[in-house]
């Protein structure tokens, strides 16, 4: 179970902003399953204390990178996760928004997540997803369905709970040691951080 910020633990605390992007979820059309799928998968992969910062909010490119800048630049987040928006329609605008508030494009992510994606569907080929940073923050698009986001994240394993592919998650931690950000834990029954050895602490008791 991930700590409360406020107890004290061992682990560096971390600022994570979730963003769903979605014209009918932000209307009240329908209810949102982005940000609880983010924010359930995150509680059990990480052992760090975690603050959220949530947002929900529209196809609408302007709207979606002040959403970003905010919480990079005001709420100071280490990581943000968007979810949705990612696809060919003409209102699947989050990649083009994250890369107009981009420092630099970090493309290998998107790669892993259609490499990991085309083992379950063959349209992952559709999917757009990109991440970048900005400041000393990792941004990653994430796709929009809950049970595509766990599959990304996780990666893909055999019938035995081994790993095939690694899951995209593998890499965050040691993405944002070298951006300046606090030291990310995980579960490995959830999902195995990798680090170099010479960027590994020594293992800490919860």
């Amino acid at each position: 179970m991930n700590p409360s910020p406020d107890s004290e633990t061992p682990f560096d605390p971390v600022r994570i902003g979730l963003v769903s992007v979605s014209d009918r979820a932000s209307a009240g059309i329908y209810q949102d399953k982005g940000l609880p799928a983010l924010r359930d998968w995150l509680a059990r992969a990480l052992l760090n204390p975690v603050t959220f910062i949530e947002r929900l909010i529209p196809d609408d490119r302007l709207q979606i990178a002040n959403t970003l800048c905010e919480l990079v630049d005001t709420e100071r987040c280490d990581l943000v996760l968007t979810t949705g928006g990612t696809g060919p329609a003409p209102r699947d605008v989050t990649p083009e928004a994250t890369l107009d508030v981009a420092d630099k494009e970090m493309p290998g992510f998107g790669e892993q997540m259609r490499r990991i994606s085309l083992h379950f569907v063959p349209t992952a080929i559709l999917s757009r997803q990109t991440a970048v940073i900005r400041a000393r923050t990792l941004i990653i698009n994430l796709p929009g369905q809950p049970r595509s986001i766990a599959e990304t994240l996780e990666g893909v394993r055999d019938a035995a709970g081994l790993s095939l592919v690694p899951g995209l998650f593998a890499a965050v931690p040691y993405c944002i040691d070298l951006i300046g950000g606090p030291y990310l834990e995980t579960d490995a029954a959830v999902c195995a951080a990798f680090r170099p050895k010479s960027a590994q602490r020594p293992p800490r008791s919860i």
